[in-house]
């Protein structure tokens, strides 16, 4: 029996039982829930979803997820043989005065370098202090193995002058 590895999206208006519609359509067809993020955001829920399935059930899978009624499910194979985590771990962390553009330059630096951003968690919150709206920024990154970290560090540390963030970034160890 053939396997086959889908990435499911989910997008629906916040409410409770989405996650166990969802379970179960996946569990009614043999499927395997292998990774998942989830989110509230602005009174929906976005979600995406790795799953494993019988490859003879990927077609009522596909039915059976189009028929849930309050959740927009786009369906995608995996790529085949896909290894993600290869090469040089890092994490970034950024705090600052929010403003529009902080994702764009950030992003646009490690493009240059060529560095994936493999999953990126933002919010807003108000400074203790001057209750003035700050940014905060988490991202896991991967990176070749020939990345010249001191390059990046430099050019993040350039645009954290100009958009007066902080910027950490480190390299996470292989144990």
């Amino acid at each position: 029996m053939s396997t086959t590895f889908l990435v499911l999206t989910a997008l629906g208006d916040d409410r409770p039982g989405l996650v166990e519609q969802l379970a179960a359509a996946i569990s009614s067809h043999r499927g395997n829930w292998l990774e998942s993020s989830m989110a509230h955001l602005a009174g929906k829920f976005a979600g995406i979803v790795e799953v494993s399935v019988p490859s003879e059930e990927v077609g009522a899978l596909r039915q059976a997820l189009a028929g849930l009624s309050a959740l927009k499910v786009t369906v995608e194979e995996a790529n085949a043989g896909a290894e993600s985590h290869k090469g040089r771990r890092l994490t970034l962390s950024l705090v600052g005065h929010d403003r529009i553009g902080i994702v764009r330059e950030v992003s646009q630096v490690l493009a240059r370098h060529a560095v994936n951003v493999e999953a990126l968690n933002t919010f807003t919150a108000s400074a203790p202090m001057s209750a003035e709206v700050m940014f905060h920024a988490q991202a896991e990154l991967q990176a070749g193995e020939d990345l010249d970290a001191r390059a990046l560090k430099s050019d993040l540390e350039r645009i954290s002058d100009d958009l007066m963030v902080d910027i950490t970034l480190d390299e996470v160890v292989k144990i």
